[in-house]
């Protein structure tokens, strides 16, 4: 039986490829599994390298929002990359991406973030917001990301008045508009 989540189609549920948690069958879910999948079987990252479901949570303006980071990277200790996903354009997701990478970590910036809707992607650096590959192929391979783990910058983390804009710009772009 097919049900209506608000905007969503719901098959009923699946096991998550990471955990084995069982999640909400959608559409976008299946695509997030896909990418957990590749993340495995083509970038040759562990299961236990990447770090599922992770959120910041934010309030302003009376708008409650949990903004979801599909995937970390973590490697050596160090959260090195984090992969977001939504459908359609990537352009208009960049930022909030960027700035989910910047505040995500306590300890200091992740320096690395790819946005992609399941079929195309975006690395980005996250201290600059530039872009530096496009491409699922851009999203690098663990052995790469090892080898880039040595050059990356791990900035500190940001103070109060910059770390609140990198919030404010994850409320206002992850902000649910449908369905209300």
């Amino acid at each position: 039986m097919v049900a209506h989540l608000f905007h969503h189609l719901v098959y009923g549920t699946l096991n998550d490829y990471l955990t084995g948690e069982e999640l909400t069958d959608t559409d976008d879910e299946r695509l997030r599994q896909d990418l957990s999948r590749m993340m495995v079987l083509e970038k040759g990252f562990s299961k236990n390298e990447l770090i599922p479901r992770r959120f910041i949570e934010t309030l302003f303006a009376q708008s409650f929002v949990r903004s979801t980071i599909e995937i970390t990277v973590r490697l050596g200790g160090k959260d090195l990359l984090v992969l977001r996903y939504g459908p359609g354009s990537l352009v208009s997701r960049e930022r909030a991406a960027i700035a989910a990478a910047r505040v995500l970590n306590p300890d200091y910036e992740i320096p690395l973030a790819v946005v992609t809707n399941g079929r195309d992607a975006e690395l980005l650096d996250t201290s600059t917001g530039k872009i530096l590959g496009y491409g699922l192929h851009s999203i690098p391979d663990r052995a790469t990301a090892e080898q880039m783990l040595n050059h990356l910058v791990f900035r500190p983390p940001r103070k109060e008045q910059p770390r609140e804009r990198e919030l404010r710009i994850l409320n206002a772009f992850d902000i649910e508009r449908c369905c209300v």
